[in-house]
């Protein structure tokens, strides 16, 4: 997550479930984010170094918070741009979470309380979970709800919708 890059690179995870077209999102770690549910969750993406593959670190970040590689093959939802400015490039596979996954992302160290002197570490992602397309745009960062439409528009045929 962290900052100073203005871009990042991530993988969206998706399979039919009982519900139709489900999502894997994830809810960002740390203190600010603790009660926060509808908007805070994202796909699993990451900043890339200087040069570095675009898809090469969406591949890294999912399998670096997941604790599994991404396999089979990868559509292209194109870029959006964030609130803050930031821009990210994401793909779409199809898949499923390992029985035995367990969340092992990455930490980030935060002075907490604020101005206490004190730092700790903190997790970037709490928790990974699918959700039915229709709950995940009400749990995902606003700014990626056109991620999902084009996931949708690309799994049913609609062209219209990813050229947006």
């Amino acid at each position: 997550m962290g900052g100073g890059s203005r871009t990042s690179a991530g993988l969206l995870m998706y399979r039919s479930g009982s519900a139709g077209l489900e999502v894997l999102l994830v809810h960002p770690g740390g203190p600010f984010f603790v009660r926060k549910d509808e908007g805070a969750w994202t796909i699993p993406k990451g900043e890339p170094v200087a040069g570095e593959d675009l898809l090469t670190r969406a591949r890294v970040e999912f399998a670096e918070e997941l604790g599994f590689q991404p396999e089979g093959e990868l559509l292209s939802l194109g870029t959006i741009r964030q609130k803050g400015g930031k821009t990210v490039h994401a793909w779409a596979f199809e898949g499923d979470l390992p029985n035995d996954v367990v969340v092992c992302s990455n930490t980030f160290q935060l002075e907490w309380p604020p101005r206490s002197g004190e730092y700790r570490n903190f997790p970037e992602i709490d928790r990974a979970e699918f959700f039915p397309l229709e709950v995940a745009q009400r749990k995902i960062n606003p700014a990626q709800v056109s991620l999902l439409e084009r996931l949708r528009a690309l799994k049913t045929g609609s062209a219209s919708a990813i050229n947006r």
